[in-house]
């Protein structure tokens, strides 16, 4: 906290220019000062008049001047004021008294005055290199990765102690004629180097040297270790998941693969009896078969989401309709007609996506719609948003559900399949798209392995949309697609679509099971 005369104590005093017209103006109203005082007063006891001039003087500016204001000071007081006046002559060698205390003053004062704008100084630039390694500590121990940090964190050491340039590099580093540097150690182990610009003073060195490179050292030892324990931490938590998936895995295989080679086995057994008729024959066979593609469509799932979690479900992108990927998913889905209601506006833009991966998407989506509609007719519907220049309203904007005034997202094609079966509870919106998720798997009956919807929105996410749902409990649920759409390069807007590639792409009974409102 600043007190009224702080400035006496500064580290950096005004201009000896300064303290000259300072010394000369307060000696001679020192002077001025003491005529009336002699009138109730003795002459030679107000020579004390003068010794807040000198100490003011001495404290400020030094010694010297100090001095050279009590010299000054003693003979105005001998000249004007101790007879005879007018002449430098002194009488009475008690008045001498007066001048040797003069400078007893302001030597002790200037000295203490020294000593104490030293300590200032020192205090300062311990404060400063206190901010600094506070500063350091949060560039080198926050969130991002030591290689990203140490730029950031060399600029602010040289801009605090006004170095041309300051870096520091993790590897050893030799000095030449334009750096010097400063290995950076924790007992014998090599952490780094310091290097700065060769034209930093002595007195900086010097302070590199003893007073930032120790707490430098000690914070890059703390964020080497602080990065080692982050890699455990992912490393152990990347186990963990890995540990999670497997287990479920081995679950979904002990309990899904296990229901249809016993079905498939069982009605091996049975088929092969004489005593069978034609139609019970004919019936087991189609056990067989559905059993067959029932483990067929498990097995794609598992090898669908194995590529999705390695990051090696690379599409192979085709400018592609909209409309014909989601008939030729309803087409393989419906097991009757009525299933679905579409509404697909007329001339949907292309897109340009996987077309075997999108179908993919779609059809486990209307696969998982469908099983939970309540055997009411599964909404699909197909508009292009385009965004307005200048940020407005977008095309359909309410109609799709968008709240206006909503940051443009660019132009898109959304797809909205609508069920009416029991809805989502909120916690589990986004736990329906984790892989292996079931949630009322008793309640309703169905017997998936819960990937469904996981892939559904790897395939997409993939083809750089989205997938995401919108449920209220008891009101049923909407899965929302969101494709950008781009501007078909010259020549190809005009040509057939792509044909989605339903053979490459069979759909998926295994998705993921929606728990009904309680």
């Amino acid at each position: 906290m600043s007190t009224p005369f702080g400035f006496l104590l500064s580290p950096n005093p005004p201009s000896r220019r300064v303290g000259v017209v300072v010394a000369i103006a307060s000696v001679a109203l020192c002077t001025l000062i003491i005529y009336p005082l002699r009138e109730v007063a003795p002459v030679a006891s107000l020579s004390v008049v003068y010794l807040p001039a000198v100490l003011v003087v001495s404290v400020t500016w030094g010694a010297w001047l100090g001095i050279a204001t009590a010299f000054i000071s003693a003979a105005a007081f001998n000249f004007f004021h101790l007879p005879p006046t007018g002449e430098f002559t002194i009488r009475d060698s008690r008045n001498w008294v007066a001048l040797i205390a003069f400078f007893v003053v302001a030597l002790i004062a200037s000295s203490v005055a020294e000593v104490a704008r030293a300590r200032t100084r020192d205090a300062q630039e311990r404060r400063r290199e206190a901010d600094l390694a506070a500063e350091m500590a949060r560039l080198l121990l926050r969130g991002n990765s030591l290689a990203e940090s140490l730029p950031a964190a060399a600029a602010r050491l040289a801009q605090a102690l006004d170095l041309s340039s300051a870096a520091i590099e993790m590897e050893s580093v030799d000095g030449d004629e334009r750096t010097v540097v400063f290995p950076l150690r924790e007992g014998t182990r090599r952490l780094g180097t310091l290097v700065v610009g060769a034209d930093a003073s002595e007195a900086s060195l010097r302070r590199l040297q003893e007073r930032v490179v120790p707490s430098l050292e000690a914070l890059l030892s703390a964020a080497l270790e602080r990065e080692g324990l982050l890699g455990g931490v992912v490393e152990t938590a990347s186990l963990r998941r890995a540990d999670t998936v497997k287990t479920a895995l081995l679950r979904a295989v002990s309990h899904d693969l296990r229901s249809p080679l016993t079905a498939i086995s069982a009605a091996g057994d049975a088929v092969g009896s004489p005593s069978l008729s034609p139609d019970e024959r004919e019936e087991l066979a189609a056990v067989i078969q559905e059993e067959a593609k029932r483990l067929s469509r498990l097995v794609d799932n598992l090898l669908d989401l194995s590529r999705l979690e390695a990051g090696a479900a690379e599409p192979h992108r085709v400018w592609t309709s909209v409309d014909e990927l989601i008939r030729s998913a309803v087409t393989e889905v419906a097991a009757e007609d009525g299933a679905f209601a579409l509404s697909i506006d007329r001339d949907l833009p292309l897109v340009s996506v996987d077309p075997a991966q999108m179908e993919r998407a779609f059809v486990n989506v209307l696969e998982n719609a469908r099983r939970h509609s309540g055997g009411h007719p599964v909404s699909v519907r197909a508009r292009a948003v385009r965004s307005l220049a200048g940020g407005g309203r977008r095309d359909g904007e309410g109609a799709d559900g968008q709240p206006e005034g909503q940051k443009p997202r660019g132009d898109r094609v959304i797809v909205r399949v609508v069920d009416r079966g029991p809805g989502i509870p909120p916690a589990q919106l986004e736990r329906v798209f984790e892989p292996f998720y079931r949630a009322g798997t008793a309640s309703s009956g169905h017997r998936g392995s819960g990937l469904g919807l996981s892939i559904a929105r790897g395939f997409t996410q993939a083809n750089a949309g989205s997938l995401h749902v919108e449920s209220l409990p008891g009101q049923g649920a909407t899965f929302v697609f969101e494709l950008p759409l781009q501007a078909p390069p010259e020549g190809e807007d005009g040509g057939a679509p792509a044909r989605p590639l339903t053979a490459a792409a069979p759909a998926s009974g295994e998705t993921s099971a929606r728990e009904p409102a309680a």
